[in-house]
Order: structure tokens, then sequence, then C-alpha cells
């Protein structure tokens, strides 16, 4: 089973988003190692979900 993809991470860039191992930027396991593929939220902006119609879980309320 494939793990659950975050729809908004707080550093993107520090993860190749190309395959379910997210390794490390710097030290890729896949692939040719040339370079790593970005999340879609660099490339198409923080509200890629929401135009590519996936459904984000619902925020945390921070009364709880």
């Amino acid at each position: 089973m494939a793990k659950k993809f975050p729809v908004n991470p707080p550093h993107p860039e520090r993860i190749c988003w190309g395959c379910d191992r997210y390794c490390p930027a710097d030290a890729l396991a896949c692939g040719n190692g040339t370079d790593r593929t970005q999340h879609p939220a660099e490339t198409f902006g923080a509200d890629w979900a929401e135009a590519w119609g996936v459904e984000t879980p619902p925020a945390k309320d921070p009364e709880e």
C-alpha cells in the first residue's frame, strides 16, 4: 500500500517526491540520481490540491 501523500509539507525542497521512498534530496535511491522530483506545491503553487480536485484532510481545531 502506498504512503499517504502530503498535500502541503513544510519543506518540500528537502525530499524527492518521485516514489514512495521519499528520499532526502541529497541521497536519491532510485532513478539515475541526477535530479529530484518536485512536489506539486513547488510547481503549481500551494492550492494545487484544490485545482486538481484532491481531497485534503480537515484542518485541526486549535482548541482541541
